[in-house]
């Protein structure tokens, strides 16, 4: 029987308009800028959010904001109703921002469920407009539900977001009689934006999610072409690879609940998503051999990443090297495999596994998600730190003078987003986005004549929108803030006095999410990151004991136990996708909580190697390899967990007291995992390491 030598993986916004807001990764740019400015470097989180990503140019998101802000101007000057024109424009706004979804299935309810929610929002503030202490009453309660529901998922964030903010500007700006007018113009200038999105099914249906099927078969090529390579390369990769393929099944199976077994284009792209999984799994086992493929093999992956997304029903004969080890065994037969599966124009609509395993109906995850936020604590504490900075900053403009006051209200509720990103990094990124805006606004407002000049000028602005949210948050407010004004104005007509108390309040709404929202939320000072990465270590030691488990002696029994093990590997890996992201935002944080993310970091990624050793393992057991010995697995299982209860009591890694390695028996095919797992703990107690 052939073996491999197997190595360890070192831890690594009637007249003229006049005068009257392994390294962490931030690491290396936050060492850059300490070398080049000295002791007074900015901090890495604000070089990180100051510097533009380079996401490619949306063209067709830039014509359809264009088109969807600047129309309904024009009709509404043609009309001699301007005010009607820019309250279409502002539902067209949040439409704008809320199309962020690629399938067109998605899509619509990106935009039109939110709306509806908005609809709401500024149907409550409209009719506390001008109450005083009962619309700060109203609000806050808005704030507690917004904040509760933006924890159920990403529509329900966006529609929390819109059903606050429209309820306070709503309770903020004069609005049209009788009372339903404003929701039913800002509700049709969302619908506009959903209109203009959907003009496209016709001509491009399933492309985007053939699309993203495609970018997972490139993003394994990719992983598979950095296998067994040195340096940080393959982990990179692998990391793309995941939220390639989270982000592919997402699309391919978010409307699998109503179309599973009648859509045979949902089926044949969640069969070639489902014939990826062998290959993904095998990735690992073969960079374990610290010896690269032969280029031939992600070749042929792209030849198939080719054939998914043109819709193929031929490919050319794969030329594949003959198969040397357990690991390039695994990839020829998933290979090969795959080439079978990816042409079928009409695969078996009821011989293909959802690797998540089916969803229930409808109604039912409706009340499961339903009960789950009001029996959260995370939706209630989220919930009651939303209601808090608002209702504070409707009391404070209730009390104090505060020209526009309604924008302290929006400023909070912008920033105050954790789902977002940083809530610090965004409070301060928002003041600069909204200087930078202010300065263009205050361009267009003292030069630009009030009427149909703004109908050019709004396209010019509106276009900008997508283009700059996609370079980063700063980008995204200095982009919303001018087109912002410009519609305020031609609901107030108070032309440049807009641009004063606009950054006035921005950064009153600023230093409010600040205090009450962060330097006075316990949350902030005490938060366990450790914890999530505790959950996380005990699904890699659940994980383990699913992969080398009893087998069942049926043929049955055997399908369900691979089809068990694929869906613990899905969840494991999207787990550790999700632990990563909320590790990377957390480094963004002021001390503590970005030191306390820093030092835990590195745990992060041995956590990742160990479920990498984990499936290589299984991988060559599936391909001739000695199996692990009886009891082996379920020892790592309970290192594991011995691991994961020293995480949850200690507030950094330095403070477990990590029970002596066992030794490691080399032959072994859990020997990759059992040195991951000494690597942990070396992290966790250096002086320990060998």
């Amino acid at each position: 029987m052939s073996t491999e030598r197997t190595e360890d993986i070192p831890p690594g916004r009637a007249g003229r308009r006049g005068p009257t807001g392994q390294r962490g990764p931030t690491g290396r740019a936050g060492a850059t800028a300490a070398g080049r400015f000295g002791p007074l470097a900015p901090p890495a989180w604000l070089l990180k959010g100051l510097r533009p990503s380079s996401a490619p140019i949306p063209w067709a998101a830039a014509l359809r904001a264009a088109v969807a802000l600047a129309l309904p101007l024009a009709v509404g000057f043609a009309a001699d109703e301007p005010e009607y024109g820019a309250l279409v424009s502002m539902g067209a706004l949040s439409g704008v921002i809320g199309d962020t979804a690629d399938a067109y299935r998605m899509r619509i309810l990106n935009i039109a469920v939110p709306q509806f929610f908005g609809a709401v929002g500024v149907a409550l503030g409209t009719l506390v407009f001008g109450h005083g202490w009962v619309a700060v009453g109203v609000l806050t309660l808005v704030a507690l539900v917004s904040g509760m529901i933006s924890s159920i998922g990403t529509v329900a964030s966006v529609s929390g977001l819109l059903l606050l903010l429209n309820a306070v500007v709503g309770a903020g700006l004069p609005m049209p009689s009788p009372w339903w007018t404003a929701p039913l113009l800002l509700s049709a200038g969302g619908l506009f934006v959903l209109l203009l999105t959907l003009l496209g099914w016709p001509l491009r249906g399933r492309q985007p999610e053939r699309a993203a099927v495609a970018a997972a078969y490139r993003a394994l090529a990719d992983s598979l072409e950095a296998a067994g390579g040195p340096g940080p390369a393959y982990e990179e990769r692998r990391q793309q690879l995941t939220q390639a393929l989270n982000h592919a099944y997402d699309l391919v199976l978010g409307r699998r609940a109503r179309v599973h077994g009648h859509s045979p284009s949902l089926v044949r792209m969640l069969a070639q998503l489902n014939v990826l999984i062998p290959l993904v799994e095998a990735a690992p086992a073969a960079h374990l051999r610290r010896r690269p493929l032969s280029p031939a093999i992600p070749a042929a992956v792209r030849v198939l990443a080719t054939a998914v997304e043109e819709g193929r029903t031929d490919i050319p004969v794969l030329d594949l090297p003959a198969p040397d080890g357990q690991s390039e065994r695994a990839i020829d037969a998933a290979l090969r495999h795959a080439a079978t599966i990816v042409p079928l124009a009409e695969p078996d609509m009821h011989n293909v596994d959802d690797r998540l395993g089916r969803p229930a109906a409808l109604r039912v995850r409706a009340r499961r998600v339903v009960r789950d936020m009001m029996f959260s604590e995370a939706s209630w504490r989220y919930g009651l730190r939303l209601a808090l900075c608002i209702g504070l900053a409707q009391s404070l403009v209730s009390v104090v003078e505060i020209e526009r006051s309604y924008w302290v209200a929006l400023t909070v509720t912008f920033v105050l987003k954790p789902d977002f990103g940083s809530v610090f990094s965004r409070a301060v990124l928002r003041a600069l986005g909204t200087a930078g805006g202010l300065v263009v606004a205050a361009a267009v407002l003292s030069e630009v004549p009030r009427g149909w000049w703004d109908v050019p000028v709004m396209v010019v602005l509106a276009a900008l929108i997508p283009v700059f949210s996609v370079k980063g948050y700063a980008f995204q407010t200095a982009a919303i803030t001018p087109v912002i004004l410009l519609l305020s104005d031609l609901l107030n007509h108070q032309g440049f006095d807009l641009v004063r108390p606009r950054l006035l309040d921005s950064l009153i709404g600023c230093a409010i999410t600040l205090i009450a929202g962060y330097l006075l939320w316990p949350e902030s000072w005490h938060t366990r990151l450790g914890d999530r990465l505790a959950d996380a270590v005990d699904d890699a030691a659940r994980y383990v004991e699913r992969a080398f488990g009893s087998t069942p002696d049926t043929d049955a029994g055997q399908r369900a136990a691979r089809t068990a093990r694929l869906q613990a590997r899905r969840r494991i890996y999207r787990e550790l996708s999700g632990v990563r992201s909320e590790f990377q935002r957390a480094l963004t944080e002021p001390p503590p909580t970005g030191e306390r993310a820093a030092v835990w970091w590195p745990l992060v990624v041995a956590v990742e190697r160990i479920v990498d050793a984990t499936t290589a393992a299984r991988v060559r057991v599936n391909h001739g390899a000695q199996p692990p010995a009886p009891g082996e697995a379920e020892a790592i299982a309970e290192d594991l967990r011995a691991l994961a209860q020293g995480v949850r009591r200690t507030d950094t890694p330095t403070q477990l007291r990590p029970t002596p390695p066992p030794e490691v028996d080399e032959a072994s095919v859990l020997s990759p995992v059992r040195q991951e797992l000494t690597a942990a703990r070396a992290i966790a107690n250096p002086t320990d390491s060998p």
